[in-house]
């Protein structure tokens, strides 16, 4: 696989919306293996595809070896608010506060274009609002 450059703030690319992905195929599936290289490289817990150069609404995270793999994710559904230290890696050596939502519900689809609804509490809610925030084009420092 390959290490694919990290696009850092302020580059334009990370305030871009996504788009929707429609391919099931293997360059899909390519990325998603770059990606998982990409921060495994960069010691990151989630990765978006715009913070890769890759404009498409794709994000992949590893939380205490729980790969996930979201495709189109939506948030369906959230409730009680935390505030939360968060880093990412397209803004290095920098903290911050956020309020995040402690549960959430999602709509995704996994690399073969199945729906999945998924629910995640704690740090992998945390996590996964971070990536999707990403593909909308938002950024931590907007909070």
């Amino acid at each position: 696989m390959s290490i694919l450059k990290l696009i850092t703030y302020p580059n334009k690319i990370l305030r871009k919306k996504t788009n929707k992905i429609i391919k099931f195929d293997n360059k899909l599936n390519k990325n998603i293996n770059n990606m998982f290289d990409t921060m495994n490289y960069y010691n990151g817990i989630g990765l978006a595809s715009n913070q890769v150069n890759i404009n498409k609404s794709l994000a992949v995270i590893n939380i205490k070896n729980n790969k996930l793999i979201l495709i189109n994710p939506k948030i369906i559904k959230k409730k009680q608010k935390i505030k939360i230290k968060e880093s990412c890696l397209s803004i290095p050596n920098k903290i911050y506060i956020t309020t995040r939502y402690n549960y959430i519900i999602i709509k995704t689809n996994n690399n073969k274009g199945k729906i999945l609804k998924l629910k995640f509490k704690g740090l992998l809610s945390i996590c996964t609002q971070h990536e999707i925030d990403h593909l909308k084009g938002k950024l931590i420092i907007d909070f």
